[in-house]
């Protein structure tokens, strides 16, 4: 078991160093990514901050807990834009032109191979800025020392149930000719995740909680911090993850048996 964990820590240590060598070889691609990652985070926070110039609460929150709710999902989107976005792309060119054979003939787990694989290193630039911005709101919304303790955690939980739902939507792709769609259906679910749930309306809510568990990703350790006494959604993500890796499991080996190589 430890030798395998090191096997594949290692793999990955070569995927990094290779996406690293690659990406910072195009220089205004690099830059650009980083202006683009840097203009999509102030237009968030300061599209919520100008609301709150004309009301005072959305719900039951006030102008800081909705923009430490902002952070918490910018951090995560931040995190998954370094370890994954480019990954779901790379999946529907290689499936529509045969290279994804050369990764199922590797002797590695298929969705370590394809979902780990590709490494966003200008995505790294702007992390000090997330974190900044995270810990200042928190400070406003009062979190205390074990909230501190339990933040790292939550965000990747939340990233683990983000990216779960979307590994099993890209699945799909093995029964599609074309992939982008899935990805484009894959954005909008992100989109979803980025607003808290109580802005919807009661079967909305409870189709996002249960069905598709894309509300839990930040509302329900959002919820946990700002109100121990919200717990209920807070547990059901462990729960949500463990049944997402059961379907992942389940739609990927028969995406795999219904792959049929464009390079045959």
């Amino acid at each position: 078991m430890l030798s395998n964990i090191k096997h594949y820590l290692s793999v990955y240590r070569k995927f990094v160093a290779t996406s690293i060598a690659v990406n910072t070889s195009f220089r205004t691609s690099f830059v650009m990514l980083i202006i683009m990652d840097l203009f999509t985070f102030f237009t968030t926070i300061y599209s919520i901050d100008f609301i709150y110039n004309h009301i005072d609460t959305i719900g039951p929150w006030g102008r800081n807990e909705l923009l430490f709710f902002a952070c918490f999902m910018l951090m995560i989107d931040n995190l998954h834009m370094i370890l994954f976005s480019e990954s779901f792309w790379e999946l529907s060119f290689s499936i529509k032109n045969g290279s994804l054979d050369f990764v199922i003939l590797k002797p590695l787990n298929t969705i370590f191979s394809v979902f780990f694989r590709y490494f966003r290193p200008s995505s790294c630039v702007l992390t000090p800025l997330y974190i900044f911005y995270l810990i200042k709101y928190g400070n406003l919304v009062g979190l205390g020392t074990l909230d501190w303790v339990l933040l790292p955690f939550m965000i990747f939980s939340g990233l683990a149930v983000l990216v779960l739902i979307e590994f099993c939507f890209c699945s799909a792709m093995f029964w599609v000719t074309e992939g982008i769609g899935i990805n484009f259906l894959r954005l909008q679910l992100q989109q979803l995740s980025r607003w808290p749930n109580f802005i919807y309306g009661p079967l909305a809510r409870k189709f996002l909680t249960v069905a598709v568990p894309i509300t839990l990703i930040g509302s329900a350790p959002v919820h946990f911090l700002l109100d121990k006494s919200r717990y209920g959604l807070f547990l059901a993500m462990p729960v949500a993850i463990i049944i997402l890796i059961f379907i992942l499991r389940i739609v990927w080996e028969k995406g795999l048996r219904n792959y049929d190589s464009a390079s045959s």
